[in-house]
């Protein structure tokens, strides 16, 4: 029998927005998993921005529900800037279809939001010993052999973009043209071209307008809760 790869857990990054719930869940996270440095963040480009600073965290719990973001298109970006290192959604909202598209776009486990300590001892630990983690109660809504769903494709698509190609994205879904991209991000025109090139390639699109329908289909905003 294979013994089990262990990976260690000593620090944290909390994305969230609600101050109370990130105090709360740190003190979970020091008692039952034994995590002794944590630090928060209330909107995704703080996080990213933190994470440029400081790359070495352990393991990243993220709220879906942000005061920039909306959905999953937060847990592709945040996948796409941090490689091998897990991500934990916490989230309010623990219906089947929203916990089944979050594990694929990325999430190495989904805990609902309220949660007994024991519940997070248990998603944490399997975490570190590298498998993946559900709450009770939940059943997957599709056979894993049946063709994948408009959004499934969707956020695979989307998990393919880099972190830098992610973000040009969401300020196409704002409306930027390259020049202003260019300018927001400090990069070329060209370079911005180059990228877009790249991201319509990759989505396996002709145009910026299905780039954001590709996004729209993958946001799963209508799912979402006000507070998730």
């Amino acid at each position: 029998m294979t013994e089990p790869h262990f990976r260690p857990l000593h620090s944290a990054l909390i994305i969230d927005d609600h101050p109370l719930f990130c105090d709360a869940l740190s003190m979970t996270l020091k008692a039952v998993a034994g995590i002794t440095q944590i630090e928060t963040a209330d909107r995704l480009e703080t996080a990213l921005h933190r994470l440029d600073l400081t790359p070495g965290f352990d393991v990243v719990v993220l709220d879906l529900n942000l005061p920039d973001v909306n959905g999953l298109d937060g847990l592709i970006r945040l996948r796409a800037s941090l490689g091998t290192v897990p991500v934990v959604v916490v989230s309010s909202l623990a219906d089947n279809r929203v916990i089944g598209a979050a594990l694929k776009a990325g999430a190495a486990g989904f805990v609902p939001k309220h949660s007994r300590r024991e519940v997070f001892r248990a998603a944490f630990e399997a975490v570190r010993e590298g498998r993946g983690y559900v709450p009770e109660g939940y059943t997957p809504q599709s056979d894993p052999a049946a063709p994948t769903t408009q959004r499934e494709d969707a956020i695979a698509r989307l998990a393919l973009l880099t972190r830098q190609q992610a973000k040009i994205l969401q300020l196409i879904c704002e409306g930027r043209l390259n020049k202003q991209i260019a300018y927001d991000l400090t990069i070329a025109e060209t370079t911005v071209k180059a990228h877009v090139t790249a991201i319509m390639r990759k989505l396996g699109v002709q145009s910026r307008t299905q780039a954001v329908l590709i996004v729209q289909e993958a946001s799963f905003a209508s799912l979402m809760p006000e507070n998730g």
